[in-house]
Parts: structure tokens; C-alpha cells; sequence
């Protein structure tokens, strides 16, 4: 006997979560399309070399490569992100600016944990070929208004620009060939705090008496970084351009969020944001739940150099990512997820094998009226027949036997009241209609 059972990181979805999983893509594909983004997917297997090298050492470390039958080194997508880069430079003709939405799985060896899996779902959104910072704070919109429609409200966006963080670095003595470590580091503040970041820190450089007392004042502090505003990150970078240029891009942002009316409650500048990815090259952000705490559960920023690996040409963009496990660890938690019941709204009942054929043709004509219905196929007890559907959650039956039949009606049960009438076929679709829409 093969004992069953599944490789660790990995999971089942039986009907009833999937049913939550899909509410909730409904809802992320309903408001990316109302900014213009179009669907897209790509292969879950791409060439090693397509994804080696992209993102750092540690990200290199976690992408499962393997040999196929003809012994090419191929490997499972990290992200949606490098092979979005490589669509970009394969296709040269897509119209720009290019807005794609890609919700799919992606694959790392990484080391399980709560809300952190080994195969996992990323919902993605991406704006190809603009260099504008309207581009950036349009995704960062996007997030507030994903997390609103499915039913968040304790979250906060963390938006930082690494252009900041790169004057800030060169500003303080760190060299270009130490500065993806130092962001490396920062990023891992909430998982190893103050004292680890700082030992790493120390085993790359020698860390500064000002830099150590301005990583405490902007970095480790949480009450300091809950204060501080652009008018204090820009005197960590005075007098050096690309702070000046990454501090107007967050003032571009800044400005998109007034026009649009979000509340400052749910965003904040953060200079403590790194982002561990080596390609991001201006704006950043992520979002975080403060409760559960579970890390964060939407991140991106701009990597204008990016495609360029694959082209000739640089192209400038910028994307954000929905993680969906955590989004749906955190609604499991908070209760908040609502039903992840049936998507089944009406039961056909069999009162005689004989009957299966109108009982086919009112499921049919309920179905034509965009109503979700299943037909029993077998003629057993009506008790057990009830059982069934409360079991799977169905919240009507319609129950038909030759007195009905005769006089052209149909008794409907509701299952959550315990109660029932008898209606015509017209009526009986309305009823069912308006319960869904209450």
C-alpha cells in the first residue's frame, strides 16, 4: 500500500478553501481590471539561467533547479516578476505602457512556516515602460483598495525609495559592492533585530559611530520611524542627487495618494524599508497586518534595470505582488474570510428515478438564469436527500414529486430557515435571486 501523503511545504485545497481562495482572487482581478491591467501567464518552468543571478545570493539559494531528460539545466519560477522580464524582451512589440495582472504559483525551497509555503500563489500586477512615479503610487492605490474590497482594515503600506537608501549608503562610507549586503541586512530587521543586524553589518564593514546612530534613530527605533516624514529622511541624504531625485519621486506618490483620497491611517514613508530583492531601483513598498503579525503580505517596487538583462535596452518598471497564503491566513484568523461553503446554491431532490428527466430540465432552465445547481441522482429517502445538502452547506431544495408536477409548481426549502413554499419556476428563480444578493 503507497502511504498518501504530500512533501512538506507543500498542501491539498479541498473544495471549501478553494471556494475562499476564488472569492478572494475574484475580488484582486475585479479591481486590477478597473485600472486597465490585462491578464498574462507563462511557463512554470524556465531555463536555469533565466532566474540565476536576479535575486542575490540568499533568493539564489531557494530556487529549485534541476536537470530535465536532455540534460538542460532548467528550474520552477521564483517569481512572476523575471519571467515577466523575459516576456518583455521577447515580445518588443507590446504597446507601452504595458499593464499586465498574473496570478499563479510559484516554487522555493524555503523553510516552512506559518503562512510561508514551499509552492505558494502570487497575485501580480506590473506597469512596463514609464519612468513616471505616478506609476508607482497607481499600484500602491491598487493595494489599498485590493485589501479594503476583501475585507482588511488594521494594515499599513510601508513605502521607502532605494534610491534613498543608496545615497544614504554612499553618504556613510559604504562602497557599490557593499551596498546589496547592507540592504540584505536591513531587510532582515524584524526576523533577527537590532543585535543581528547589526553583527552582520559588522562582518561585511566597519560600521561608523554616525552610521550606527542614525540606523537607531531611522532604522531600529519604531516609535522614531512612526514619526518621521520626507522633511527628515532628506536631511540623511542632503546634497546628494539621487536622495533628491528619490525623495520628488515619494512627494510624486504622496501627491497621487491625496488626489485619490487615501487615508494617511493606512500608509507611512518608512526609511527603515529595504526590500531584499537586488533589482529593485526606486520606489518600494509592503504591506503589513498588525494582527496577526505575519510579515508582510503585499510587496514591489521599480526595477528599471531588470529587462535590460534580457534586451538590449534598458526598460523602465514597476509591479507590486499579493502574497494570497498569508492573505488567507490572516482572514482565517481574523474571521473575517466569510463562508468558504459550497459555491452550490440550489439542490434538485430525485422523488422517482422516473423524474430525472424534469428534474434535468428545471436545473437547466435555473442554470440558464446564472444560478449554480446540482441534481441528486439517486431516488433515496427525502430526509437523507436534506442531509446532504445541509451537509455540503446548500442553502435551498427544490423538492418535485408528481403533485407538483401536476400542477405546474415546485416547493422550495430554505435549509438556514427551515421553512418552505410552494412557488412556480418563476418565482422560484427570484426568490433565490434576491437571498443571494441580500
Amino acid at each position: 500500500m503507497i502511504i498518501p501523503q504530500i512533501p512538506k511545504g507543500f498542501r491539498d485545497f479541498l473544495p471549501g478553501k478553494m471556494n475562499l481562495r476564488k472569492k478572494i482572487i475574484g475580488a484582486v482581478t475585479e479591481v486590477f481590471e478597473s485600472f486597465g491591467f490585462e491578464p498574462m501567464d507563462t511557463p512554470c518552468l524556465e531555463y536555469a539561467e533565466t532566474l540565476e543571478g536576479k535575486y542575490g545570493e540568499e533568493g539564489d539559494r531557494l530556487i529549485y533547479k534541476f536537470q530535465d531528460r536532455g540534460g538542460r539545466s532548467v528550474a520552477l519560477r521564483y517569481d512572476l516578476t523575471i519571467p515577466l522580464s523575459r516576456v518583455v524582451a521577447t515580445y518588443p512589440e507590446l504597446t507601452r505602457p504595458f499593464k499586465r495582472y498574473q496570478i499563479a504559483p510559484v516554487w522555493r525551497a524555503d523553510k516552512p512556516q506559518k503562512g510561508r509555503f514551499r509552492e505558494f500563489y502570487q497575485c501580480d500586477i506590473d506597469i512596463i515602460g514609464t519612468e513616471s512615479a505616478y506609476a508607482d503610487g497607481e499600484l500602491v492605490i491598487i493595494t489599498y483598495l485590493v485589501l479594503k474590497k476583501i475585507g482588511f482594515d488594521n494594515f499599513l503600506i510601508r513605502i521607502n525609495n532605494r534610491k534613498l537608501l543608496n545615497a544614504f549608503a554612499v553618504k556613510e562610507g559604504i562602497n557599490d559592492r557593499q551596498v546589496p549586503s547592507f540592504f540584505r541586512s536591513i531587510d532582515k530587521y524584524d526576523k533577527i533585530g537590532r543585535d543581528g543586524v547589526m553583527k552582520e553589518l559588522q562582518n561585511n564593514f566597519t560600521v561608523s559611530k554616525s552610521l550606527e546612530t542614525k540606523l537607531d534613530d531611522y532604522i531600529f527605533s519604531e516609535e522614531n520611524r512612526k514619526q518621521t516624514g520626507l522633511s527628515e529622511i532628506a536631511k540623511l541624504v542632503e546634497g546628494m542627487p539621487a536622495g533628491d531625485e528619490g525623495l520628488r519621486e515619494l512627494e510624486t506618490i504622496r501627491d497621487s495618494f491625496s488626489a485619490y483620497g487615501v487615508p494617511e491611517k493606512y500608509y507611512m514613508f518608512d526609511f527603515s524599508l529595504a526590500r531584499g530583492l537586488d533589482y529593485y531601483t526606486g520606489p518600494i513598498f509592503e504591506t503589513i497586518v498588525t494582527e496577526p503579525r505575519i510579515g508582510s503580505i503585499t510587496g514591489g517596487g521599480r526595477y528599471d534595470n531588470l529587462i535590460g538583462l534580457f534586451s538590449r535596452n534598458p526598460v523602465p518598471a514597476t509591479g507590486t505582488s499579493f502574497g494570497l497564503e498569508r492573505i488567507v491566513t490572516v482572514l482565517d484568523e481574523m474571521g473575517i474570510g466569510g463562508s468558504d461553503g459550497t459555491m452550490t446554491r440550489i439542490l434538485v431532490t430525485l422523488f422517482d428515478a422516473d423524474l430525472m428527466a424534469d428534474n434535468l430540465r428545471i436545473a437547466k432552465t435555473m442554470r440558464e438564469a446564472d444560478l449554480n445547481v446540482e441534481v441528486y441522482f439517486s431516488p433515496q429517502k427525502l430526509k437523507k436527500q436534506l442531509s446532504y445538502a445541509a451537509n455540503r452547506g446548500i442553502p435551498f431544495v427544490v423538492i418535485q414529486g408528481p403533485d407538483e408536477i401536476s400542477q405546474g409548481t415546485i416547493t422550495l426549502r430554505n435549509m438556514n430557515k427551515g421553512t418552505q413554499e410552494v412557488l412556480s419556476l418563476g418565482d422560484l428563480i427570484s426568490t433565490v435571486k434576491n437571498s443571494v444578493l441580500q
